[in-house]
């Protein structure tokens, strides 16, 4: 069982929801990433999504696009990225790390190449945003056999047939996102999000996260209500961002947000 798979299950036995909070890796400064992740499982994340600083991120909004720019301005690169994962994992043998980023730094690595070296830096996931359902059979074998797994992002406009096949390509969860937009867009509808949810369980058998439009802890307690996890990105990133002149003053804001995200998804338990 994978380190995902393992939290997934173990959190449902427990009767909690995942914390699964995103950075974008190198923001503000690469040397600071790693603290920020030791951060963020301090205040009770189960899983990390690190996105990997991208120069055209189509599905992020502005908050995530500045994050990239911050990142990319000191040169982070995927290869940075893979060696973040590796210092983390030195203090952190435990807690999922999932890479969330775009097709090009990995194409441009090579898919077999960088399976590799994610597996030997820790990494436990894999999130390619602009991987299609087409591509995949391509991909997915790549990433599993490195025991990496393949996770796909479902949105509200996806078909039944999308599911089905994504039910056979990916592994870990699927993110469900939970707005027709960009990250950070607009605000939850939570009886939405119910509504797909349930259709998702209907067609494959993996945890499902939602994410795209949860800030806050009233968020992530309406969302927890019916997702197995719940992602929480731009509210974070724009904490970063908000102190990126006093690097060293985010951990300890990052950690308090993730408190109180526990909080409100360990109420619902």
């Amino acid at each position: 069982m994978s380190r995902i798979a393992d939290t997934f299950s173990r959190l449902r036995t427990e009767g909690r929801r995942a914390l699964v909070p995103y950075i974008t890796a190198g923001d503000p400064h690469p040397d600071h990433s790693v603290s920020y992740m030791h951060a963020l499982v301090r205040g009770g994340a189960d899983v990390l999504e690190l996105g990997v600083p991208f120069s055209d991120p189509m599905a992020d909004g502005p908050i995530i696009q500045l994050a990239c720019e911050r990142a990319l301005k000191h040169g982070t690169s995927l290869r940075d990225v893979l060696g973040m994962v590796a210092r983390f994992r030195a203090d952190d043998d435990a807690t999922p790390v999932v890479l969330m980023g775009y097709l090009n730094p990995i194409e441009r690595f090579g898919f077999e190449d960088f399976a590799q070296a994610a597996r030997t830096a820790g990494v436990d996931g894999v999130l390619i945003v602009d991987l299609s359902v087409d591509e995949a059979p391509d991909v997915a074998p790549q990433l599993r056999a490195q025991g990496l797994d393949c996770i796909f992002l479902l949105a509200p406009t996806s078909t039944g047939a999308r599911m089905k096949a994504i039910a056979s390509l990916g592994s870990g969860y699927v993110y469900y996102v939970s707005l027709k937009g960009v990250t950070g867009a607009a605000s939850l509808d939570p009886a939405d999000v119910a509504t797909h949810v349930a259709e998702i369980r209907e067609n494959l058998e993996l945890p499902v996260a939602v994410g795209f439009g949860v800030r806050d802890a009233a968020g992530a307690r309406a969302v927890g209500q019916h997702a197995d996890g719940v992602v929480v990105g731009s509210a974070l990133v724009q904490r970063i961002a908000e102190l990126a002149e006093t690097p060293d003053a985010v951990p300890a804001v990052l950690e308090q947000a993730a408190r109180e995200l526990r909080d409100a998804l360990d109420a619902l338990a």
